[in-house]
């Protein structure tokens, strides 16, 4: 990633007319929904710079120091505008303290996505000279070409086997649509079927409606027939040994949020739970295990698992003692098996399934999913899941006691 040095960051704050720098004095007001736009005007990159922008905290419209105290705090709040969910897809950015011009501030890069448009809060911000403003549809149209053209992750690669027949156009427009974008926005919009389906990253571009992979699971009418591994194997075993009786199985078919939900429906069914009446003026309930807590590892394993060269689903298997949750393939770019369920370190295999999986809900934010669920197995006195990782997959065990 591409670091300006002190020299050219002196530069470009004195530079008033500079289409790579905002100035904000602090992050008082509503300044962090100012800066979150900005941040997504430097990713968007409509004039196709290459070259990364930057946000100053700290400094007057002129440049000049505003002598804020530069905190962890501070720093970490603004970390935080990168895996908040917020903006989508998310962007490359770093953040950092400096000193420039004989004061500390804080410098936010953002670097150029290769994945345009990135929106913020369902809104597509650009620049314009030194200006932040909305996207136009031939913006947008634009954001949409220049993504082509760069390297894409397989999530975005095309599935030309399905059509455009092939996506649900129900689901679309009435459960996608309204989560992903401002109401606003939706009203004002003229774009066409093709376009909104592009610009969510769903069909290669209005001009070529071949459904992408995310665009085959997240709408998909039957996913499955595309990729046969987008399943999940659901086995109730009655025994601590895979050789026990089985006594519930499942193919768990469909999209991504019907994946999610019906296999919830089958630990919730699955999850015992007792009352205690005798130890205390008020029932006492306990469970097995925590729901929530393994709903979070089943999110990553569905998100994260590669669909790369692999016909294997997602498996999750209830013994008498744990419940297993299998992940097709290892952890991917800056996660390795040494550094796996740290906190901090994250990196995303399919971004824009990533993406999906905020707009429908099933996520607030990005990276936490691991620490969530040693959170909620404490809340209930459960044991922390245990994880197995190797380059090929990604098993985490919940144990009862």
């Amino acid at each position: 990633m591409l670091r300006y040095t002190d020299q050219e960051l002196e530069q470009m704050l004195g530079d008033l007319e500079s289409e790579f720098v905002e100035r904000k004095r602090s992050l008082k007001g509503d300044v962090p929904i100012k800066v979150r736009q900005a941040i997504c005007t430097f990713a968007n990159d409509l004039p196709n710079h290459r070259k990364p922008g930057v946000i100053i905290i700290g400094a007057n419209d002129d440049g000049s120091p505003f002598h804020l105290p530069i905190t962890d705090t501070l720093l970490r709040n603004l970390g935080d505008m990168k895996t908040d969910g917020n903006i989508l897809p998310i962007p490359v950015m770093s953040v950092e303290k400096r000193r420039l011009k004989g004061a500390d501030m804080a410098v936010i890069t953002v670097m150029p996505s290769d994945m345009p448009p990135v929106k913020y809060d369902g809104r597509i911000h650009i620049r314009v000279g030194s200006r932040r403003a909305l996207a136009s549809e031939q913006d947008e149209r634009l954001l949409i070409e220049k993504r082509r053209h760069n390297m894409l992750p397989y999530d975005l690669t095309p599935v030309y086997e399905a059509k455009l027949s092939d996506l649900s156009r129900a689901v679309f427009e009435d459960e996608y649509l309204p989560s992903a974008f401002a109401e606003d926005v939706l009203e004002e919009n003229g774009r066409s079927y093709e376009e909104k389906l592009a610009s969510c990253r769903m069909i290669v571009s209005p001009d070529d409606p071949t459904p992408t992979l995310v665009g085959v699971l997240a709408l998909g009418k039957d996913p499955r027939r595309f990729i046969p591994g987008a399943y999940i194997q659901f086995l109730r075993i009655d025994g601590r040994e895979y050789a026990d009786p089985v006594i519930d199985e499942a193919m768990i078919k469909g999209r991504l949020s019907q994946l999610i939900e019906l296999t919830t429906y089958k630990l919730m069914a699955h999850n015992r739970t007792a009352v205690d009446v005798t130890s205390g003026m008020r029932h006492k309930f306990t469970s097995d295990y925590s729901i929530p807590a393994i709903q979070q590892i089943l999110y990553n394993a569905v998100m994260h698992r590669t669909y790369e060269k692999t016909n294997a689903p997602v498996r999750v298997y209830w013994f008498n003692d744990r419940v297993v949750i299998n992940s097709p393939g290892g952890p991917y770019g800056n996660v390795t098996p040494e550094n796996f369920g740290r906190s901090g370190i994250a990196d995303y295999r399919n971004p824009n399934i990533a993406d999906v999986f905020k707009v429908f809900g099933f996520v607030q934010g990005y990276g936490r999913g691991i620490d969530i669920a040693k959170i909620e197995c404490r809340k209930i006195g459960k044991p922390q899941p245990i994880f197995e990782v190797d380059q090929s997959v990604v098993v985490c065990t919940f144990k009862n006691a």
